[in-house]
């Protein structure tokens, strides 16, 4: 499952057709996550955790995109400030900057999971991990989808772009997946999870 080189010869090929060289430089140079962010994920050793960071990271920009994401109203003001202590204050920058952050955010934790499928491509952690980015590549793309009539400029519309063509790459190499293995039940028709929770 090599996601990751597919993804890059679409997305590279993609970003010099539109952008201009100043453009370019300016997509490159940005850090797509803060140093608080880089710090969690190097803190985040377990495949799945650490794809739930990179999804986690990606929220907070289209929080400030959209007025979305996994921030929500009914988060108490305790939580809200536990939460920027950890992660730090929200990220800042421009639409196509914020844009362009959640394509790299993507490319960051597919290739992620591409480590570690070549090390170890038995790993249960694997579909798990790219089931979950998945699921949420979709969700944040539909939610910027209305965003694209409002576009302007060959920055951000290459940012969407490449936005777009990650989670499509992420997503078909998930739809590849095996079907996920049925959770063993009783005479009852209880999985053992559930056995546990009523005993407890």
């Amino acid at each position: 499952m090599n996601v990751r080189a597919s993804i890059l010869f679409l997305t590279v090929g993609l970003i010099f057709t539109l952008c201009t060289p100043c453009e370019i430089r300016a997509v490159q140079a940005r850090d797509h996550l803060t140093e608080q962010e880089v710090e969690i994920v190097k803190d985040t050793q377990i495949l799945d955790k650490r794809i739930d960071v990179f999804i986690k990271a990606a929220d907070r920009r289209l929080l400030v995109l959209t007025g979305t994401g996994a921030v929500n109203a009914k988060e108490s003001k305790k939580e809200s400030k536990k939460e920027a202590e950890l992660w730090g204050a929200l990220p800042t920058g421009t639409r196509a900057e914020l844009i362009g952050d959640i394509a790299r955010i993507f490319d960051e934790a597919i290739t992620n999971i591409d480590d570690v499928s070549a090390r170890d491509e038995k790993n249960p952690l694997i579909h798990k991990a790219l089931r979950n980015l998945a699921a949420a590549v979709t969700r944040i793309v539909g939610q910027l989808k209305p965003m694209e009539a409002q576009l302007k400029g060959d920055s951000e519309l290459s940012t969407f772009d490449q936005l777009v063509e990650n989670a499509e790459s992420i997503i078909q190499a998930a739809n590849k997946l095996p079907p996920p293995a049925e959770k063993p039940v009783d005479k009852k028709g209880k999985s053992k999870t559930e056995k546990t929770k009523e005993t407890n």
